[in-house]
């Protein structure tokens, strides 16, 4: 789910202490990261394969976007094989079904949608979703955030259902998801927990993960986090403008790993 770096709309709760363009920068960063994460989790299920996955299984990337008429920005942000769909709606939960609908209406077997806020969401995480997906039988797989909203959510059908009555931007949206699960009757597999990168506390996180700080920062799951490479020098440089060392201490550490 991707919007436009666009300076003054672009993840404007991290500013201050950064700038609107820094904000911007930082958007773009992370769009470029996840892409490069979507298409390293298809590169290993396409040569390498998983155990557990059937042959079939893989994955392609899209970017579901907005606001029209941003193409040009993505075609030149992201790779050439990530394809484009135009999701701006005023309910970022049509954005979402609309996502899904659109990815099965192209022929896939599940459709997933995946946050632009999560740049070192470890690659396995992305591998597991394909995999539970490629499974016979209709389900769903959530990977829950550590603010109670959630980072992705895969379907095997456009169940309507799951982006119905949900409280969007509060610690209770996978909450409800899950209850929109059970209400229609939909095996729901959890994903661990990961984190988004929403505010200034978020990015001291991101700052100490990149940098392996994970004394300070200690890691939500055992897998490894993606390395996220233009994330991290944007990261390094900002740190070094903005003193985000000396906030770290200021942080309460985080719990450990949740799945």
């Amino acid at each position: 789910m991707a919007k436009a770096s666009v300076p003054g709309r672009a993840k404007t709760r991290l500013v201050p202490p950064l700038s609107f363009a820094e904000a911007a920068a930082l958007n773009t960063a992370f769009l470029r990261d996840v892409a490069d994460n979507v298409l390293l989790a298809a590169r290993h299920l396409a040569c390498d394969g998983d155990e557990l996955a059937p042959p079939h299984a893989g994955i392609a990337g899209y970017a579901a976007y907005g606001p029209p008429g941003s193409e040009e920005f993505f075609g030149r942000t992201l790779p050439r094989s990530i394809g484009l769909i135009g999701a701006w709606l005023p309910n970022f939960g049509d954005c979402l079904f609309r996502t899904i609908a659109e990815i099965l209406a192209r022929g896939h077997s599940a459709a997933v949608v995946l946050n632009a806020d999560s740049p070192t969401l470890p690659t396995g995480f992305l591998i597991k979703a394909a995999t539970l997906l490629a499974q016979p039988g209709d389900r769903a797989v959530l990977g829950p955030s550590s603010d109670g909203g959630y980072y992705l959510l895969g379907l095997k059908s456009a169940h309507r259902r799951m982006f119905e009555g949900i409280a969007w931007s509060t610690n209770v949206v996978a909450e409800q998801t899950r209850r929109r699960a059970g209400e229609i009757g939909l095996d729901l597999h959890m994903l661990p927990t990961w984190y988004d990168v929403d505010d200034v506390d978020d990015l001291v996180r991101l700052y100490a993960e990149l940098c392996g700080d994970t004394a300070v920062r200690p890691r939500l799951s055992s897998q490894p986090p993606h390395y996220a490479v233009h994330t991290a020098r944007l990261v390094t440089a900002l740190a070094r403008r903005h003193a985000f060392d000396g906030r770290i201490d200021e942080i309460p550490q985080a719990a450990g790993a949740s799945a």
